[in-house]
């Protein structure tokens, strides 16, 4: 204990990773303190009446992601998802527009542009999910003290605004903190549940509405999922590497045998957030007028957490964004060409094109247990915990798909702390046996 205590201080005895996780903590009680701001014009007994009644179904896992601001209508009500959906839909359109992937391939100046526009499409979507909110909270009684124009428009700018700056704050968080800046938001919102989810746990099992064994069965499933996730997330096949003997200059350098890691699932928790985004932004049109149109409404209970429409949705976005962020991350073609221009090779295969293909061969055999085994690990804790009838705020805790994001990003942020501690020859959190092993390569 004392010496994990060590490698804490650790942590603060480095200036420059010190103001990194000072800054990142303040960002974060900046995003809390966000989530309890409310729109102007709010019945908040009537709103949280409503949540309390629609606890289990599609607002409640909207809900889950913006870390309980949806359920107090605040400024971030949306969460940080808009700027996801613009990432994805700017990703995907990279690979069909000819002009988007050529600035794709300009390097900082391209990225840069590609930023500008993924920020204006944000703006976009948001401003299409805010309305329907408002719309939908407009339809309910009692929740709008004066249903207005007044309303509408102060509500759609305050959302925006908010959904604006919680993506500023996730981009500063990349660039001047620590782990990755919108998945360390989602990251938060997951977590500040956990406090809910134990005490409606500790009111049923008061009231005698939960059955003890069944919740230390459930706990015992949640350490086993854990420890399955962390398997998933640290595994990688070793590609043999060998750098031949070359002269620079009147210095001779000897072969060396090194390794390239191909990770299982080398895009972490990518896939899960993204297909998230993309099941909860239909579902939540769907939801906001279903009141008025009742195909809509049937719509959105189709797309809950927990249905079989969902659940198969949900796999097969899994698996085709393991695959597409796979080979966004790692293309065989620039990675055979960089082991060309150093001088490696894989034994046994020509550099070049032989080995783009081998690469290619070896990424396909092992993305696609991965992905499938991430789709599994996603769906059977959430089809278990909706089996055992456990309370909504714990179900959606202990299933699949906040557990991944949970031990995924936390694996993240820890790798990165590790290489600042070790880069400056401190110990790092994993003294003994294998190093965190991050996403990328």
């Amino acid at each position: 204990m004392a010496q994990q205590g060590n490698l804490v201080l650790n942590i603060f005895k480095i200036p420059e990773l010190r103001k990194r996780v000072i800054f990142t903590f303040l960002m974060v009680i900046i995003v809390r303190v966000g989530a309890y701001i409310p729109v102007p014009g709010i019945n908040s007994v009537a709103l949280e009446r409503l949540f309390s009644q629609a606890a289990g179904g599609i607002l409640g896992f909207l809900d889950l992601f913006a870390g309980g601001a949806m359920s107090r209508f605040s400024l971030f009500a949306l969460g940080i998802m808009p700027y996801i959906s613009a990432s994805i839909i700017m990703q995907l359109l990279t690979i069909v527009i000819p002009v988007l992937e050529r600035l794709s391939k300009e390097g900082e100046v391209g990225r840069k542009k590609m930023q500008q526009i993924t920020r204006v499409g944000t703006i976009g979507i948001a401003g299409i999910q805010a309305y329907a909110l408002t719309q939908f909270m407009k339809a309910q009684p009692e929740v709008i003290v004066n249903p207005g124009l007044g309303f509408t428009v102060t509500a759609l700018v305050a959302m925006i605004a908010g959904t604006i700056f919680l993506m500023w704050i996730g981009e500063q968080i990349t660039e001047r903190g620590i782990g990755n800046g919108v998945s360390l938001i989602i990251f938060i919102g997951i977590v500040a549940r956990i406090p809910v989810a134990f005490k409606q746990v500790y009111d049923q099992l008061k009231l005698g509405e939960l059955n003890p064994i069944v919740l230390i069965a459930s706990f015992g499933i949640f350490v086993g999922i854990v420890a399955f996730v962390i398997l998933e997330q640290q595994g990688q096949r070793r590609i043999p590497i060998q750098h031949a003997k070359k002269v620079v200059g009147r210095k001779v350098y000897s072969a060396q045998a090194t390794h390239l890691p191909l990770k299982i699932n080398p895009s972490g928790v990518i896939p899960i957030i993204f297909a998230s985004s993309i099941l909860l932004f239909p579902a939540q049109i769907a939801k906001s007028f279903g009141a008025r149109i009742p195909a809509l409404d049937n719509l959105a209970t189709l797309l809950s957490p927990g249905r079989i429409l969902y659940l198969v949705l949900y796999a097969l976005l899994i698996i085709f964004f393991t695959y597409f962020y796979t080979q966004i991350q790692l293309n065989p073609i620039d990675i055979a060409d960089n082991l060309k221009k150093v001088g490696g090779y894989i034994p046994g295969i020509r550099p070049g094109a032989n080995t783009s293909t081998y690469l290619q061969r070896v990424l396909n055999r092992i993305v696609l247990p991965g992905s499938i085994f991430l789709a599994i690990i996603a769906l059977v804790p959430t089809i278990i915990q909706r089996w055992l009838k456990l309370p909504p705020e714990m179900a959606y805790l202990m299933g699949g798909t906040s557990l991944l994001i949970m031990v995924g990003v936390d694996l993240d942020t820890m790798k990165q702390i590790e290489s600042h501690l070790l880069m400056r020859h401190y110990d790092g959190f994993m003294k003994k046996g294998g190093k965190i092993r991050g996403r990328n390569l």
